[in-house]
């Protein structure tokens, strides 16, 4: 990566700063990227690779489309501080120490220490903090404390988050601990049986109270016979000062308000410009819940949300995704702002007019099927920028909102990010294929269908899994029930559901696949995956803690020991090397169908035991001997186990107060981008 001296630093900054005001002229001095020159890998470093998606259209919009789209950036940058809070207490304090030794360190800035400092710096970048964005642990630096502190001490003073620290080297000692102690908040999230899950956790989504008292507390918000309650807690704080408990609501005037009351602000902006009343009905009911936090005023926003389904842009902004809390409560900050890919949704969108039929041919107890499945829209998504907790590690597909009764009575929508699957593609190395898989005839099947079978595994995933089963009557929430298991059970289910449907007729018959060899082709790439592939993101002696790593393990290895006497999938060595063959396709989806059916049933009936046992039997647990195999593998292949993005940057071009136009420009540099962020998205802190 090129270092930038001072003087080209301070120069940046000032062009980041006036960027959204730029004349006409300036715009057409914007370079881009034409279609058969774009490069979609920007950065490598540590675990991690930084890359760059395409927005195909954006130029195509109409003036008012883009406005909106320029508001909706904006207010999804805007609560960047938040996401770094709610992570880790102390995690604003560490970046903006970060940017203002970028911006001001008076010394060397080459060798090692520096180089060090610099891949450390854009780990928290990428993580959100300083906990591994995907294994929760803390990430200790490559350089020294006595480093620290020189880096430290020769930066600007007044750049330096100093409030709220004792001492002339108050700062230096604060740090030092929080960052290389590793017995001081070791795990942003921690999901061990047998421990306090709030006192064993680093995420500041709680302060004073035990994992107990957070649950008595919830459990007594809920009202007997209420039969639409909010997802209780998603938007707060919970404290415990004097002996009292109470829950600091996000909020503006209450806590986040500072980033809360900008987001607002572009909110406003973009309902003069929405596309339709349905579309700017929802968003002046988010600014409504965004000023009240009151969580049934989420609730009606997520009503008239999932009603609009015709709108071109689309935004989710909120409190959103409760895996960064081990008691499945409080919901991360994110945004996605979008357009909708009309050619790929059209294609896609048989799956949602047949969700009746998948839940009437699922293999689940009758009880727990649906009667009427309402409302599941599904399309194929172009993102236009991506902020909180979505960036700069994103998912691949969303089904929304996430209460179990808006989905029961309203529906969902579920989107795949189209984009964002065509970077990674683009991006892969794709020597996996020759290192991992054993025969000519799964290596051609996948290299023929893998694209198109992660498309059609990911849109069963959210359309049909995330929005089928319902609980029985009288069972509370799965975060009540299955508590510190429900996301891994979640998102099995989700995959199960669609690994089941992969290889049916019903598929070719649609148009959506050409044979079910698509279906086997995800059957080969899942259970490598599973019990292969995935492992290599873990260190030595390490154990399984990210939730979707949990889930894909613990179904792969499932199946696998259940189809032992039936060799459905045979563990073959050859020169050294371990591989997983699957040998009987069929018998391999029935076992898919029979743990899809206990997997509903779990959380269904809300039967934590079994739930517990299935993660912890099959889940959690890796052979050791395996993980170090993988990871010898992988070493031949230099290949980054995780990738992120930088996101494009959108530009009001401007005639005095009035917006003629909204252009689009890619991000060259990850560095770049997160000191310009730091620069205007600061709302929070010191």
């Amino acid at each position: 990566m090129k270092k930038l001296t001072k003087g080209t630093f301070l120069a940046l900054l000032i062009f980041n700063f006036i960027a959204c005001q730029e004349t006409p002229k300036q715009a057409e001095e914007i370079h881009q990227k034409t279609e058969s020159e774009f490069e979609y890998v920007v950065d490598r470093f540590a675990d991690l690779q930084i890359l760059r998606y395409k927005v195909a259209g954006f130029e195509k919009l109409d003036l008012q489309k883009k406005k909106l789209a320029y508001y909706l950036y904006r207010a999804a940058l805007c609560g960047r501080d938040i996401i770094y809070d709610q992570n880790y207490k102390h995690n604003i304090r560490i970046r903006k120490t970060i940017e203002a030794i970028y911006n001001s360190f008076r010394g060397v800035r080459t060798g090692s220490d520096w180089d060090n400092f610099e891949v450390y710096a854009k780990r928290v970048w990428f993580s959100n903090g300083i906990h591994h964005h995907y294994a929760t642990t803390k990430m200790v630096p490559d350089f020294s404390e006595t480093y620290l502190a020189e880096l430290i001490k020769n930066s600007d003073r007044n750049s330096l988050p100093l409030k709220g620290v004792d001492g002339k080297n108050g700062l230096i000692e604060l740090l030092t601990t929080v960052i290389f102690d590793p017995t001081v908040d070791s795990k942003r999230v921690n999901l061990e049986s047998n421990v306090d899950l709030i006192e064993t956790s680093a995420n500041n989504f709680y302060q004073g109270l035990t994992q107990s008292e957070a649950q008595v507390y919830y459990q007594g918000l809920k009202k007997d016979g209420d039969k639409e309650p909010p997802m209780y807690g998603l938007n707060s704080k919970l404290v415990k000062e004097n002996g009292q408990i109470t829950e600091h609501v996000y909020r503006v005037g209450g806590l986040y308000s500072g980033a809360i009351e900008k987001i607002v602000y572009w909110l406003n902006k973009a309902v003069d410009v929405a596309e339709n009343d349905i579309q700017k009905q929802a968003i002046q009911l988010l600014i409504k819940f965004y000023n009240t936090g009151d969580l049934r005023d989420f609730d009606e926003y997520c009503k008239v949300w999932v009603k609009d389904t015709n709108s071109v842009l689309d935004v989710v902004n909120g409190f959103i995704e409760v895996y960064g809390d081990p008691l499945g409560y409080k919901g991360a900050f994110e945004s996605v702002v979008s357009m909708k890919d009309m050619e790929a949704s059209e294609r896609m969108s048989a799956l949602a007019k047949e969700a009746k039929w998948f839940e009437d041919n699922s293999p689940i107890m009758d009880a727990h099927k649906k009667e009427d499945v309402k409302g599941i829209s599904y399309k194929v998504i172009t993102v236009i920028v991506e902020g909180g907790d979505a960036a700069p590690s994103t998912p691949i597909g969303i089904n929304l909102p996430n209460s179990n009764w808006i989905r029961k009575d309203y529906g969902s929508k579920s989107v795949s990010l189209g984009n964002i699957v065509e970077a990674y593609n683009a991006a892969s190395s794709g020597g996996t294929l020759d290192e991992f898989y054993l025969t000519e005839e799964e290596r051609t099947r996948v290299k023929e269908y893998s694209k198109l079978a992660g498309k059609i595994h990911t849109a069963l995933h959210e359309v049909i899994g995330h929005g089928s089963g319902q609980l029985e009557p009288g069972v509370v929430t799965p975060s009540e029930t299955l508590k510190n298991f429900r996301s891994p059970l979640e998102e099995a289910r989700a995959d199960l559901v669609s690994l089941y449907f992969i290889t049916d007729p019903k598929l070719v018959e649609l148009g959506l696949i050409p044979s079910i060899d698509v279906g086997k082709a995800e059957f080969d790439i899942y259970i490598k995956n599973g019990l292969q592939l995935q492992l290599r993101r873990l260190e030595n002696g390490a154990k399984i803690e990210q939730a979707h790593m949990r889930n894909r393990h613990m179904v792969a290895s499932w199946v696998f020991e259940k189809g032992k006497a039936d060799n459905v999938i045979e563990k073959i060595t050859e020169n050294g090397k371990t591989y997983f063959v699957i040998r009987d396709y069929k018998k391999l989806r029935d076992l898919f169908g029979q743990l899809l059916r206990e997997v509903q049933r779990i959380k269904s009936q809300g039967d934590f035991e079994a739930g517990k046992n299935l993660i912890e039997n099959y889940g959690i647990i890796v052979d050791q001997v395996m993980l170090k195999e993988v990871k010898e593998r992988y070493k031949s292949l230099n290949a980054a186990p995780y990738s992120g993005f930088v996101q494009p940057k959108l530009i009001a071009i401007m005639e005095g107060k009035e917006i003629t136009n909204v252009t689009l420009e890619y991000a060259n540099s990850f560095v770049e981008q997160m000191l310009e962020y730091g620069e205007e998205y600061s709302f929070l802190g010191y």
